[in-house]
């Protein structure tokens, strides 16, 4: 069955990544909300949402007028029974459209580089993360890629909570169809390095040197994630067509 993804991209330097090579055999419709591209209702999505990163707060309006559109698109999105994944301000958006709340530039300061996170026993019967998760040695802890300085600090009403870091508490979440990631499971080298340059906040050759270190293991969990989520969504179109 084939498929197709609607992709959000809000930077020019915060692309799908990793993510085109592995969702190489999918459609993916990209929009570049920060060219002027228009975001679609949620009516207009196809199979799935894919809202990727970028330099804004999620609140930051005036920076980024297709923000609010993007929020009502996310929130109509989770309560339609869209599969949608938001990643890293794409999470921030998707805490704020349906409730929760983000700090601009957290007190903890920017969480950078290769971080631990904690998959919570919810996360074993999730949908999308279950499955990875459940073959995860007994402590059920991923290195992971993250860069960035704002945070989810309230959940939304009625969000599963999937995963924590050491820095900040709420890594991966769940709310109706749609799910959040604080980290960057499809950042490459080259994306670390250019980001990590452009924050000018952080140690650029530490964040390199423990990429490379465990760059192995950052892809092998990044492709199961992203083959993850493409189970999610296929299920759901195979649903919507028995129907």
């Amino acid at each position: 069955m084939s498929i197709r993804l609607t992709v959000i991209q809000s930077s020019s330097d915060v692309p799908l990544d990793r993510l085109a090579g592995w969702w190489s055999g999918v459609e993916t419709v990209l929009v570049r909300a920060d060219l002027g591209e228009p975001i679609p209702a949620a009516s207009e999505v196809a199979d799935a949402l894919v809202v990727l990163g970028g330099h804004m707060s999620a609140y930051d309006d005036e920076g980024a007028a297709w923000l609010p559109a993007l929020r009502t698109l996310l929130a109509d999105a989770a309560r339609s029974g869209v599969p949608t994944l938001g990643i890293c301000l794409g999470a921030q958006l998707l805490a704020v459209a349906t409730g929760g709340r983000v700090q601009v530039a957290a007190p903890p300061g920017p969480e950078a580089g290769v971080v631990n996170v904690f998959w919570r026993p919810e996360a074993l019967d999730d949908a999308f993360v279950g499955p990875f998760v459940a073959n995860l040695p007994e402590r059920r802890v991923t290195a992971v890629p993250t860069l960035h300085s704002d945070a989810v600090v309230d959940l939304p009403p009625g969000a599963v909570w999937l995963a924590s870091s050491n820095q900040y508490p709420y890594q991966a979440f769940r709310v109706g169809s749609a799910w959040g990631l604080q980290f960057h499971p499809e950042a490459s080298t080259t994306t670390m390095r250019d980001w990590a340059r452009w924050d000018g906040t952080v140690d650029t050759d530490a964040i390199l040197a423990d990429y490379a270190a465990r760059e192995d293991e950052l892809v092998e969990t990044g492709a199961a994630l992203a083959a993850g989520f493409l189970t999610v969504v296929r299920e759901h179109a195979a649903r919507r067509v028995e129907a």
